[in-house]
């Protein structure tokens, strides 16, 4: 029987798909459950797409897993999102490690509570090594916070003559990024029907091919990630010429 998988084209990967995981609270509304329990099926989407983009050999998978913007929800499902964080990363980590997964991540971090903070690094510090898939959790992220932060950053290597103006350039601005060491996204991904942006990767998403599916995160799945890589597969990018 054929599958989505059985169609991709595996010498035209895109090197780096981000995703934006959408409809977790949609999702447990239409079958008449509080927002918490969409987030808990959502780890289980987070799981299964990590795997799906291990096996076919993606090299980058960034997810917008908590913006800043998300510090603005009730504080009841802020703090169930950090402790289910927790927990996620302390089930996942051995597994992380066994499959050669980097675990990485951008954002504000020190916003996140210690407990959070201590867990990530724990993870990240323990998979350093590993060569397989990187996956990037986007956290207490905007991309607009990061493109201020990045300005800040040459205007004070300006002002302390590490740099000139003159040496302004698309190249100097992305190493300024938190993504400086990875490559910009080929594809995005966006869940939930949903048609826009949401201040995600606005600098490094300049080229990338963009899909978006109706189908809620905690409903997406292995043939609906192979379906967007095939979609993308059909595409000519120009990149402006």
């Amino acid at each position: 029987m054929s599958t989505y998988k059985d169609k991709i084209d595996l010498s035209k990967l895109p090197e780096h798909i981000a995703i934006i995981m959408d409809g977790n609270g949609r999702w447990a509304k239409e079958k008449g459950y509080p927002r918490v329990f969409g987030h808990k099926n959502g780890v289980e989407s987070v799981s299964v797409i990590t795997e799906a983009a291990t096996e076919i050999g993606i090299k980058y998978l960034t997810l917008y897993v908590f913006s800043t913007e998300n510090w603005g929800r009730p504080i009841e499902e802020v703090n169930a999102l950090m402790e289910l964080l927790v927990n996620s990363i302390e089930k996942e980590t051995e597994r992380l490690h066994k499959n050669n997964i980097r675990l990485l991540t951008i954002g504000d971090t020190n916003r996140l509570p210690e407990k959070v903070r201590i867990k990530l690094e724990e993870c990240c510090k323990y998979t350093s090594e590993n060569t397989g898939l990187s996956l990037i959790l986007a956290l207490s992220y905007s991309s607009r916070w990061e493109i201020k932060n990045a300005i800040r950053n040459i205007v004070k290597d300006i002002e302390t003559k590490k740099i000139t103006s003159s040496d302004i350039s698309d190249e100097l601005i992305s190493s300024y990024m938190l993504t400086k060491d990875i490559p910009d996204p080929d594809l995005l991904i966006r869940t939930s029907g949903e048609l826009r942006i949401s201040n995600f990767l606005l600098w490094q998403i300049a080229y990338s091919e963009l899909y978006f599916t109706d189908k809620h995160w905690p409903a997406f799945r292995k043939d609906e990630f192979y379906k967007a890589i095939i979609s993308y597969q059909m595409r000519d990018r120009r990149f402006g010429k």
